[in-house]
């Protein structure tokens, strides 16, 4: 019974990856990017900045953009009282002094755990944020690439959540929502077809989500490849499909001049700093 479930979600989620890809296509065929506001580069502060601060916290979203960074990338996932909270493991042990998945514990519950003393005394007492106590603390200028987090093709109704939270803090022109897992992004154009999505994917996956083989069903707007899978021929191919490329996750120099001299987007990173030095040294900033 259960591999019977399994195969009939499977089918479903296929039929219902047909139907939105239509319905995109015949709406929506050409959607404007406003998020890169004329910028030949954007910086993108992964989780923040995780070497100054402790990663997805508000001291390390607010490190990043005085380190230059244009904008943030943070992970989301529901508590288990629907709240969108960020951080990035499934689980509180790495980051918190909690235990067990995020999705166990409520808000409230969440909230007494200190998600900063594994990083350094000047922190602790940092809490886990919510998606929109980030949107709340940033400047109004801020971008985001919102990531969702979700293995599963069941994932409990986060991407309208996150869709809701973009829609309602005016952020159209100003985020992007990206994940590994196709059904999620998928329910994103199916809730409102003018946000902007990314395909994440890297060449240690699935062979169907390694290569950016469901780029054509899914027509994001942006793709998100791991920055090792970026050359000549890949820009080439992008440029030629028009979709705008940020690569992650890039942290030494001579990665980035040879992503920007390639012509990419945005280059995700732990070091806003060191991007902002080398956007500066070309003009780009």
């Amino acid at each position: 019974m259960a591999i019977l479930l399994a195969v009939l979600a499977l089918a479903l989620s296929t039929l219902g990856l047909v139907v939105v890809a239509v319905r995109y296509w015949i709406w929506n065929p050409d959607p404007l990017m406003d998020l890169y506001g004329g910028r030949e580069v954007i910086n993108i502060g992964h989780r923040g900045s995780p070497e100054v601060a402790p990663e997805n916290t508000l001291p390390s979203f607010v490190a990043a953009l005085q380190q230059g960074a244009h904008g943030v990338e943070l992970d989301v996932m529901l508590s288990k009282d629907g709240e969108l909270v960020v951080i990035h493991d499934f689980t509180l042990g790495k980051t918190t002094t909690g235990a067990g998945l995020v999705k166990e514990h409520t808000l409230d519950e969440l909230k007494q755990l200190d998600a900063g003393s594994w990083f350094g005394e000047p922190f602790i007492g940092t809490t886990i944020p919510t998606l929109q106590e980030v949107i709340d603390r940033l400047p109004s200028a801020t971008l985001f690439n919102i990531e969702i987090k979700g293995q599963y093709i069941f994932t409990g109704g986060v991407e309208q959540a996150v869709v809701d939270a973009v829609v309602e803090n005016g952020l159209l022109d100003r985020a992007i929502i990206s994940s590994f897992n196709p059904i999620s992004l998928l329910r994103v154009r199916w809730a409102d077809h003018r946000v902007p999505i990314a395909l994440l994917y890297s060449p240690d996956l699935p062979v169907f989500l390694s290569d950016g083989w469901l780029v054509p069903v899914l027509r994001p707007e942006v793709l998100h490849p791991r920055y090792d899978m970026v050359d000549e021929a890949y820009m080439a191919w992008t440029r030629n499909k028009g979709y705008r490329v940020n690569v992650w996750t890039v942290n030494e120099a001579a990665e980035m001049k040879r992503l920007i001299d390639l012509g990419v987007d945005g280059i995700i990173t732990d070091r806003p700093d060191l991007l902002r030095q080398i956007l500066h040294e070309r003009g780009l900033e």
